[in-house]
């Protein structure tokens, strides 16, 4: 293996590792509080970053049972899902990744608002629509949305600028 690619897998793994760090700690600070719909986030909470709850990579894959295999070789174990769901939760550690068979055409950046990596409710977590409000109020505009007026369970979709999907789905 080249140097340069060494290098870049280096950084690739150290950045994916900080993120996952980064999540943890936010997710576990005992000051952060938990966002009441139509309530903002408060101001020092979304200056010193944004929790946005369990991290995963959701995955489009063409044959479920193969991918399943194959994440299983490398240590992962099946979590949640079924292959009459068309789904999987693999996880290793603390590494989420979901295999998705025809439910979408890109591998999608997920992050659950009031959940930890075990699908566990965590107590507080930033509802995600103070997380959408807190977007657009950065200029990002949501490709979905989280309707406003409802309350528990609810999603948005982002674009980011090289086109990569990043969906923000809570499920309390």
């Amino acid at each position: 293996m080249g140097q340069n690619r060494r290098n870049w897998l280096t950084r690739i793994g150290v950045t994916l590792a900080g993120i996952g760090l980064a999540n943890l700690k936010l997710a576990a600070s005992p000051t952060q509080e938990t966002q009441q719909p139509g309530t903002e986030a408060p101001t020092n909470q979304m200056a010193n970053g944004m929790p946005l709850g369990a991290f995963s990579v959701s995955l489009n894959v063409k044959d479920l049972n193969a991918s399943k295999q194959f994440y299983e070789n490398l240590g992962f174990t099946a979590f949640a899902g079924a292959p009459e769901q068309n789904y999987y939760i693999m996880k290793n550690g603390n590494a989420l990744i979901g295999l998705f068979h025809g439910m979408f055409d890109k591998t999608i950046l997920t992050f659950n608002p009031g959940w930890d990596e075990n699908a566990a409710k965590v107590e507080k977590y930033n509802d995600v629509r103070a997380i959408q409000r807190h977007l657009k109020s950065k200029g990002i505009k949501p490709l979905s949305e989280a309707d406003e007026k409802t309350t528990g369970p609810g999603s948005l979709i982002v674009v980011d600028p090289d086109g990569n999907q990043i969906l923000i789905d809570q499920h309390v």
